[in-house]
C-alpha cells in the first residue's frame, strides 16, 4: 500500500514538475528568431494602420480578414486590456525594435493560458482608444541549466521525503497488524496489537485483538480435551499389558488390542500438538526414504513396489516427510493389500505418487476425507481402524513444505494419492 500510495504521489509531482518547468522556462527564456520578430512586427504595423483608417462599423470585417491560421486579430471598442507580463519585456523589445510605432501604439505582450494554446498575445491602442487584440504562434525555445533543475527539483523531493514520511507513520499500525496476525496459534500466551493510527485502524485493532484471544481459547480448549482423553486412556492400557504378562487364551489378540490403541493415541497426540509440520530444514535422500518404506512392507508379507531414482535429494522436514509416506503407503496396503510408490522429478519440483488397486473414493467424498476425523462408510471403511487423521495430517505436512497434496480415483480401479514438493524446500 506504501509503495502505490507514493506512486501516486510521484506521477502528481512529477505532472506538476514538468508544467510548472514547461510554464516558468517559456515565459523566462521566450525568444524569437529574427525573422519572426521581423514578421510579427510588419503584420503588427499592417494591421494597426488598416484598423485605425478603416471606419468602426468595418474594423470587425477587416480583423478577420487580417487574421490567418497562425496570427488572428480580434478589435474591441472596449478599452480595459490585459496588464503585460514583466518576462515578455525582452521580446516585446526584439518586436518594437523593427519598428517603432508599435511603441506609440502601446504595444503590450502576454502569453496565452496553455489550455487555450499557450501562444503569444497582446494588444494595442488605436488613435479613437478601441483596442486592437492578437495572438502569433511563434518558433519558442527552452533552456534549461543545472540551476534551475535543482531549484525546480528541490522542493518536489522535499515533498516526496515528508509524504513517504507521513504515509509510512499512518501505514505502520497496519504493518504490525500484519506481523501479529502470521503469529496467531504460534505463541503460547497472544501478545495484543498496540492500539494506534487513525480510529479507523484503532477499531480494526481492537477487533483482531478479541478475535486472536478467541482462537487462543479455542485452541487451549482443544488441547486441554485432547490431553485429557490421552492420559485416560493409559490407564486401561496399563491394565491390559499387566493382564499379557499372565498365560491368556486371548493374549494375541489384547496384543493386537494394546498396539492399535496405542497407534491411535500417538496419531491424535501427533495431530493435536502440531509438531508432526515442524523441524529443521535439510538435505535428504528422499529416494532412500521412499525404497526404505516400500522394502518394509515387502518384508512384512505386502505387495509393494517402487519405481524411481535411486538417489533424489532435496530439502526438507526428514521425519514429516517420512510420516507422509509411511501414512499413504500404510493406507495403500490397509485398504488394496498393494502399494506402488513412483518418485520423479518435474522441474524445480519432486513428485511422490502413492497407487493402489482398492475400492477406490466416491468423487463427492474426495473432499471430506482431507478432513480431520473423517472416516468414510462405503467401500472403503471395511473394519477401518484409526480415527480419520491420516490423510489430514498428510495434507497438512505437505502445505507446510510449500506443496501440494491431491487424491484421485484412477480409471482402471483403485486410488492415486499425489504429493508435489519444492525440491528446494519450503520457503
Amino acid at each position: 500500500m506504501l509503495g502505490r500510495l507514493l506512486a501516486i504521489l510521484l506521477a502528481v509531482v512529477a505532472l506538476e514538475f514538468t508544467l510548472n518547468a514547461f510554464v516558468f522556462e517559456r515565459a523566462n527564456e521566450f525568444s524569437l528568431q529574427e525573422e519572426d520578430a521581423a514578421s510579427i512586427s510588419d503584420r503588427l504595423v499592417v494591421a494597426y494602420r488598416l484598423l485605425d483608417s478603416a471606419p468602426p462599423q468595418r474594423r470587425g470585417a477587416v480583423a478577420n480578414e487580417l487574421s490567418t491560421s497562425h496570427f488572428r486579430i480580434d478589435w474591441s471598442r472596449e478599452t480595459a486590456r490585459r496588464a503585460a507580463s514583466l518576462e515578455l519585456e525582452a521580446l516585446r523589445d526584439q518586436i518594437v525594435d523593427n519598428d517603432q510605432e508599435l511603441v506609440r501604439a502601446g504595444l503590450r505582450l502576454h502569453l496565452e493560458p496553455l489550455s487555450g494554446g499557450g501562444d503569444i498575445a497582446g494588444s494595442m491602442i488605436l488613435t479613437d482608444r478601441s483596442v486592437m487584440r492578437f495572438s502569433a504562434e511563434v518558433h519558442q525555445t527552452f533552456k534549461l541549466n543545472a540551476q534551475r533543475v535543482i531549484m525546480l527539483l528541490l522542493p518536489t523531493a522535499l515533498l516526496m521525503l515528508v509524504g513517504g514520511l507521513l504515509v509510512g507513520a499512518a501505514l505502520r499500525p497496519l504493518r504490525n497488524l500484519v506481523a501479529a496476525s502470521r503469529k496467531v496459534g504460534e505463541l503460547e500466551e497472544p501478545e495484543p496489537v498496540p492500539l494506534a493510527g487513525s480510529q479507523e485502524a484503532r477499531d480494526l485493532i481492537h477487533a483482531f485483538n478479541e478475535m486472536q484471544e478467541r482462537i487462543h481459547q479455542l485452541i487451549r480448549n482443544r488441547q486441554l480435551t485432547v490431553s485429557a482423553i490421552a492420559h485416560d486412556l493409559r490407564t486401561p492400557l496399563a491394565r491390559l499389558q499387566m493382564r499379557l504378562d499372565q498365560d491368556a487364551p486371548d493374549r494375541q489378540a489384547m496384543a493386537a488390542d494394546v498396539a492399535e490403541m496405542r497407534m491411535l493415541l500417538q496419531s491424535l497426540q501427533t495431530f493435536n500438538e502440531g509438531h508432526d509440520h515442524r523441524g529443521p530444514i535439510e538435505r535428504i535422500d528422499i529416494a532412500a526414504t521412499a525404497q526404505t518404506l516400500v522394502d518394509d512392507a515387502s518384508d512384512r508379507g505386502f505387495d509393494a513396489v517402487y519405481e524411481g531414482p535411486e538417489h533424489l535429494e532435496m530439502s526438507g522436514r526428514a521425519l514429516a516427510l517420512r510420516r507422509v509416506m509411511s501414512n499413504l503407503i500404510e493406507n495403500a496396503l490397509h485398504y488394496a493389500n498393494d502399494a506402488h510408490v513412483i518418485l520423479s522429478r518435474e522441474g524445480e519440483d519432486v513428485v511422490i505418487s502413492v497407487i493402489d488397486n482398492g475400492p477406490g473414493i466416491a468423487e463427492s467424498q474426495i473432499d471430506e476425507v482431507m478432513k480431520p476425523f473423517v472416516r468414510l462408510d462405503h467401500a472403503r471403511s471395511r473394519n477401518t481402524p484409526g480415527m480419520g487423521l491420516g490423510l489430514a495430517i498428510v495434507n497438512r505436512i505437505v502445505r507446510a513444505q510449500g506443496g501440494r497434496f491431491s487424491i484421485a480415483n484412477r480409471p482402471t480401479g483403485g486410488l492415486c494419492a499425489t504429493i508435489r514438493l519444492p525440491a528446494a524446500g519450503p520457503a
